[in-house]
């Protein structure tokens, strides 16, 4: 994985400069807050910054990720871009909302305009046809059936969009792909698996889902690749 210059700053600090997409967001919100705690400079693209929580704390570009002017300020001001692009981009239904089919493309092509290279997304254990082979038969017929093809198929079919965008990008890419997330307390231990979903495995927490994807930020383990962590 190619790694950008950080800037280094008067008293010799190197400062990470990271653009957040979802910031408002479950996901979202955590990747912020632990952006901010490690002294990053975060950059975060919202639809309503009065009511964004870190307003006051980070640099806020106000508009849409199908605009895509909106979309590049929030990668690349002044004379440099991002160090990193972290991504918790989803649906918020039920309902068909193109979200991820329409704004990561925008999000690959601004980063390739301005020499962005690496970028961290949240997905989902249902992007791939295989993600449940390490099941067993029965949890796979009806995880497959009744949740993947039923409930959350246009959820699903959004996160399969995300992963053929992200694939062929040509970008330093991890999908990081999460069963049921839990608004609970972090663990700190939890499974990870390159192949499948952990056999058994179901659900995690969100700000073990953070953590992780935190831990990314500069690890080339999973560099082109999609991984699954659940409990």
């Amino acid at each position: 994985m190619r790694q950008r210059k950080m800037r280094t700053h008067p008293m010799g600090e190197r400062k990470m400069k990271v653009s957040i997409f979802g910031a408002s967001g479950g996901t979202g919100s955590l990747l912020t807050e632990r952006c901010l705690a490690a002294g990053y400079e975060v950059t975060a693209l919202v639809r309503s910054p009065e009511t964004f929580q870190f307003r006051e704390r980070v640099r806020v570009i106000q508009g849409s990720v199908f605009d895509a002017d909106a979309v590049r300020r929030a990668i690349f001001t002044g004379d440099e871009g991002a160090d990193v692009v972290l991504s918790a981009l989803g649906a918020r239904s039920l309902k068909k909302e193109d979200v991820l089919e329409r704004g990561v493309p925008l999000i690959v092509a601004a980063m390739r305009q301005t020499g962005v290279r690496r970028i961290i997304v949240l997905g989902s254990a249902g992007a791939l046809s295989d993600s449940l082979k390490k099941q067993p038969a029965w949890r796979r017929w009806f995880v497959q059936k009744i949740v993947y093809n039923t409930f959350l198929k246009w959820a699903v079919a959004s996160q399969i969009s995300q992963w053929k965008t992200l694939s062929a990008s040509g970008l330093d890419w991890t999908m990081v792909m999460p069963p049921m997330l839990l608004n609970s307390r972090a663990r700190g231990k939890y499974r990870i698996d390159g192949e499948a979903l952990p056999r058994g495995g179901s659900r995690i927490a969100r700000e073990d889902v953070a953590d992780f994807m935190m831990q990314q930020i500069g690890n080339p383990q999973w560099v082109g690749k999609g991984v699954y962590v659940a409990y």
